[in-house]
Parts: C-alpha cells; sequence; structure tokens
C-alpha cells in the first residue's frame, strides 16, 4: 500500500517547531474519569468531554493533537472487556479529534496516538511479533478510517514493539513518529538508549516522521535525553513530550508539581537543545500548554545548553544518566 506524504513538512516550514498537546488521561480524570476505567471508552461514553479537551488545547495553541486512543489495542482493551471494538473505538477517538481540528482557524494535525500493548514480545515474553503487527494493525486501521493525519507511536520501551507498530503504520498507508520512555538509568526499561533512537526503524516504510522521547523519568530527565538525540543526529526532527514533574500523592490524588513557568522554561531549553516538536505528557494541563506556547512565540534563541544549564533552571535529575559509551 501506498504510504500517504509526510504531513509535518509542510506545517514545520511554516512554523518552524510545532506545539504538540498535553496529556490525555490525567486531564479526563479531572474531567470525570474514574482510576481503572479505560479513557477509550470515553470517545462512545462521553464524546463531547474527549472533544472539549482536544479543543482546550487547540485553544491553548496546540498544532498537533493526540487522539485518545492510547491503549487501544486489543489486548489493552481486553482488560475492560471491549477487545472486540477496537476498530469502532479507534475510529471514534479520530473522528473525535478530526472534527475539533477541521473547525480550527489553522492547521491543525491529528495524530493517532498507539501505546503499549502492555505484553511482553518473545523472546522475553509470550506475544509473538507477528501478533503484536496484527494487532496494532487493527488499531491503525480504526485511526485511519476516522480521519488520523498520521500514526504516533509513544512511551515505548522495546524497538521491537516500536517497529511492530511502525510497521502496521506502514501496511495501513499512514506515516509514523515513534517516541521512546527513557527512565531507567537514563534507556528505556527494555535497555534503549536515547542515542541509538534514531536508527530503530528506518528501513520501514520510508522511516519515522520524527523520533523522540515522552512520559519518562520527569522534565530534566527528558531533556537529558533530548540532548543525546539531537548530538547524535542533529538534523533529524525531534520530538519531546515530557510529564509535568514526576507525581506526589497529596490528599488521596495525584498531583503533578511542574508549573506553567517551569513547562515555559522547558520549552525553551528544547528549542535551545534542537527539539522540533514540543508538548507536555502526564499533568500537563491546558494552562501548561499555553504558557509553553507563549515561550514558544516569544523565544529568543539561546546556545545550546548543556546538562549542568538544565539542572540549574529546571531541576536535579531523578535518576542518574548512562553516558553515551
Amino acid at each position: 500500500m501506498t504510504v500517504a506524504a509526510n504531513p509535518l513538512a509542510a506545517l514545520l516550514a511554516e512554523r518552524g517547531v510545532l506545539l504538540a498537546d498535553g496529556a490525555m488521561a490525567t486531564n479526563l480524570f479531572a474531567m470525570g474519569l474514574e482510576i481503572g476505567e479505560a479513557p477509550e471508552l470515553w470517545n462512545e461514553l462521553h464524546p463531547e468531554l474527549v472533544a472539549k479537551l482536544h479543543q482546550d488545547f487547540i485553544d491553548a495553541g496546540a498544532d498537533i493533537i493526540l487522539t485518545n486512543s492510547f491503549g487501544g489495542t486489543r489486548y489493552r482493551l481486553k482488560l475492560c472487556h471491549a477487545q472486540d471494538r477496537v476498530h469502532g473505538l479507534n475510529k471514534r477517538a479520530a473522528e473525535i479529534a478530526r472534527s475539533v481540528a477541521d473547525l480550527a482557524d489553522r492547521t491543525i494535525l491529528v495524530a493517532g496516538s498507539v501505546g503499549p500493548t502492555g505484553e511482553l514480545l518473545m523472546p522475553l515474553g509470550a506475544l509473538a511479533y507477528e501478533d503484536a503487527v496484527s494487532a496494532f494493525v487493527e488499531q491503525v486501521e480504526g485511526l485511519q478510517a476516522g480521519g488520523a493525519d498520521l500514526i504516533w507511536i509513544e512511551t515505548m520501551s522495546s524497538p521491537e514493539e516500536i517497529r511492530a507498530a511502525a510497521e502496521a503504520a506502514v501496511k495501513v498507508g499512514l506515516t509514523y513518529i515513534y517516541t521512546a520512555s527513557f527512565h531507567a538509568a537514563g534507556k528505556t526499561m527494555a535497555g534503549l538508549h536515547p542515542k541509538d533512537i534514531h536508527g530503530v526503524a528506518t528501513d520501514i516504510g520510508q522511516g519515522p516522521l520524527a523520533v523522540g522521547a515522552n512520559c519518562g523519568a520527569g522534565v530534566p530527565d527528558t531533556l537529558s535525553s533530548l540532548l543525546f538525540m539531537t548530538e547524535v543526529d542533529p538534523a533529524a526532527t525531534v520530538v519531546v513530550k515530557s510529564n509535568c514533574g514526576i507525581p506526589e500523592y497529596r490528599g488521596g490524588e495525584l498531583h503533578y508539581p511542574g508549573s506553567p513557568g517551569l513547562m515555559a522554561d522547558y520549552a525553551r531549553l528544547a528549542r535551545d537543545a534542537g527539539a522540533r516538536i514540543i508538548g507536555g505528557c502526564c499533568g500537563t494541563s491546558c494552562i501548561h500548554l499555553a504558557a509553553m506556547r507563549q515561550a514558544l512565540d516569544s523565544y529568543v534563541p539561546g546556545p545550546r545548553p548543556t546538562l549542568e544549564t538544565i539542572v540549574e533552571r529546571i531541576g536535579p535529575l531523578h535518576i542518574e544518566t548512562t553516558k553515551k559509551d
């Protein structure tokens, strides 16, 4: 199947740097989603609230919105007995985002969010690579049917699972981005180092539109990962979508301590470090995103930050990073 052209190219050429949206699940929790309830079910139960969150992100300045489909494979949906609704839930997720994006007064890209299956691939686990591809194809077909512009593979740990999701995107005919979550001595839980992110899927289709880091151990750690990625390949389009700080339990609720000011400074540092797409992950609200938009709009280029600069301005690393060698 012929894969669509790069939907990012024109927008990056026009705007230079793109702002991706903030958190999906943690904002839905604030809107009433219950702990243990699958966010994807809200695409049918409460589509108006999902649409409102997309609209709020666009109003805050997002150029890219991610669909409410992170856990949309049959393996994740099985946890809520919805494994037979993969196509419908993913199609609805993309339709909701598409309908909001199409009403905007500027071009907004709809990225189909694809998260991990939650299963370990062979030989570490029982999931065969071919079965992972099949599950991702099922999800991506739904996202394509709903109008997604591209596939956004996120919070990955295993290079093989990234490849399976990328292969699924190409089989269906969509381009893709992938990001990994670095939080174990600066690597993913499967041992992938940020410096090696670029080579994971270069041979699948035309290769990724962008690669990067999301979620992880907090803002300074994400920026540390970014330094490795942009040092290895300064010409690559690199994404960062950091958590809004490390969550803490307060009064029985999860609280992300990152302030709008901190996330604004993160956006500036990410830009100086070479990121072309910058957004927020867990805990990032529309208020944080608006501060990031303002920071990018008023951006004055600065020197490439060092790790010491990041720690001085953002705070200490939460984990010791692994040297690139």
